[in-house]
């Protein structure tokens, strides 16, 4: 099982619509480095939710449900199946993280701007012993 993180401004869509909805195709990812991890992901993959304005946060989990495939709608972009797991008690924030100067290599530290990317094992760690992770 493979963890990765996918950015959205909450005033488009938030961690609270996924919750309501239960399950979304997450679509909109047109950069083309984005767009290849979208590529790499697999049914059971963990999805971070991060939400990139205002509070910039991870603020919960979701699960990839399908198979990436290419977006009917637009040729240069390719979505997957997400369903919501949780929202986190508290919010991770950004700053957070890169107080902590151990994710500096990082894409989300390096490129702010990435939509999408994977999630380095350190990081998952790093989670886990905040107790934001569950150990699987």
């Amino acid at each position: 099982m493979a963890y990765f993180l996918a950015k959205t401004d909450p005033e488009t869509y938030a961690i609270e619509q996924l919750e309501q909805e239960q399950r979304t195709t997450w679509d909109g990812v047109r950069n083309a480095q984005a767009v290849r991890v979208i590529q790499m992901m697999k049914p059971g993959d963990t999805m971070l939710i991060y939400h990139s304005m205002g509070g910039a946060a991870l603020v919960g989990e979701a699960r990839v449900v399908s198979e990436p495939r290419p977006d009917e709608h637009d040729s240069k972009s390719w979505v997957v199946d997400v369903e919501f797991v949780r929202r986190f008690a508290t919010p991770v924030t950004l700053r957070e993280i890169k107080e902590t100067h151990l994710f500096d290599d990082w894409s989300l530290i390096r490129q702010s701007r990435l939509s999408t990317m994977s999630v380095p094992e350190n990081f998952v760690e790093w989670l886990r012993a905040k107790h934001i992770l569950e150990v699987r």
